[in-house]
């Protein structure tokens, strides 16, 4: 197979100088590039500029992957918004970096060849598939964090690591709402390859669902009518920062988890999820074998009220004398001797079929198919 690099950066807060853009494009001769915008795919060879710096000094977004398995994404906030020691719990060597740059905090959610693995071009992505994420933790959503941190943990337990770090590696404070990831958060997940069922344990003390149901119905009218009208922001994160604000013991040392009993919960619920899914193969399998033995009986039903007939239809397809016909009359005479076994007794069939053996024996392919069938030879 041949390389494939795919590199995306996205300028959000502001649109690049023509000074900027001039900088931009000496990097590159065939990439897209506009104010807001650049975009470039390779087949061979590499780009030439440092994409790190470029997040640092002009971009909001940056996308990269590979085809070997390497995969990037980096996102750069307003510090005082969010600033890296609030992003930095979630840190992990094999997921997530944090570091600050010129009044900004840098995201770089990452995984490298040997934990990403061959990527499948049936879902590359482009940058507007995460670019959410941004504004999500621009208003204090921290699940894009939480997940970057399972992406680690998830990577740990493929590259087998010492079990003894699993035990001591305990959870960064859990963010609510990861029991139902916005579209972003998902792309993320997937990006990341963050296991759905190392996903679902530790979504189990992710739950604002009382917090909102505790709300005042004259309120949560109130949002629904200014979410449909649009008059007013998402009531999504505001209403996350009120649960937050009202939560102050959720994530505390107490109701954290290490890393072993996350992955303890994911092998549980793979497991059950396994058993199940066997559980139903086995079901299915024995439905479709009642459905084919109650039909193969209404067919035997159906033929026995006329046996005659039967065997008048196999003397005129041993007459054809073609390789099809023959096995149309093999089918028939099973059929006819499962009809004489239901009655206790096969006699009166063995005769008649070794009469007809007898008639054809100058055909080879059709004795052939009568040994097949175990019908002696007289």
């Amino acid at each position: 197979m041949s390389e494939y690099q795919y590199y995306e950066f996205l300028a959000v807060d502001r649109p690049l100088t023509e000074e900027e853009l001039r900088q931009v494009r000496a990097l590159s001769t065939r990439a897209d590039i506009t104010p807001t915008r650049f975009v470039n795919e390779y087949h061979w060879g590499d780009f030439r500029g440092d994409t790190t710096k470029l997040v640092e000094r002009l971009y909001d977004a940056h996308l990269y992957y590979a085809n070997w398995g390497s995969r990037r994404l980096v996102l750069r906030l307003p510090g005082t918004v969010l600033p890296a020691k609030r992003a930095a719990p979630y840190a992990k060597e094999e997921s997530l970096s944090v570091w600050t740059r010129s009044g900004h905090t840098l995201l770089d959610f990452s995984l490298s060849s040997d934990d990403g693995g061959e990527w499948d071009f049936e879902t590359s992505y482009e940058l507007s598939a995460f670019v959410g994420l941004r504004a999500e933790l621009l208003a204090g959503d921290l699940r894009p964090l939480y997940l970057s941190w399972l992406a680690g943990v998830a990577a740990w337990e493929l590259a087998d690591d010492d079990e003894e770090e699993y035990a001591c590696e305990v959870e960064p404070p859990v963010p609510p709402g990861l029991a139902a990831l916005t579209g972003p958060q998902q792309a993320l997940a997937d990006f990341l390859n963050v296991d759905a069922d190392l996903l679902a344990a530790a979504a189990e003390t992710s739950a604002p669902a009382a917090f909102i149901a505790a709300l005042p119905a004259t309120e949560k009218d109130a949002l629904l009518l200014k979410a449909v009208l649009g008059t007013a922001p998402q009531p999504g994160p505001p209403l996350l920062a009120r649960y937050r604000a009202t939560a102050p013991g959720h994530g505390s040392g107490a109701q954290l988890r290490t890393a072993a009993q996350l992955l303890d919960a994911a092998y549980r619920r793979r497991t059950e999820h396994r058993q199940r899914e066997n559980e139903a193969r086995a079901a299915a399998e024995e439905a479709r074998a009642r459905a084919a033995a109650e039909a193969r009986e209404a067919h035997l039903d159906q033929l026995a009220r006329n046996t005659g007939k039967a065997w008048r239809d196999i003397e005129g397809l041993i007459a054809q004398k073609k390789p099809a016909a023959y096995d149309s009359a093999i089918a028939l005479l099973k059929d006819l001797r499962d009809i004489h076994a239901r009655t206790g007794g096969t006699t009166d069939f063995d005769r008649r079929a070794g009469e007809l053996r007898a008639a054809h024996r100058g055909k080879p392919a059709l004795m052939r198919r009568f040994d097949t069938m175990g019908i002696p030879n007289p």
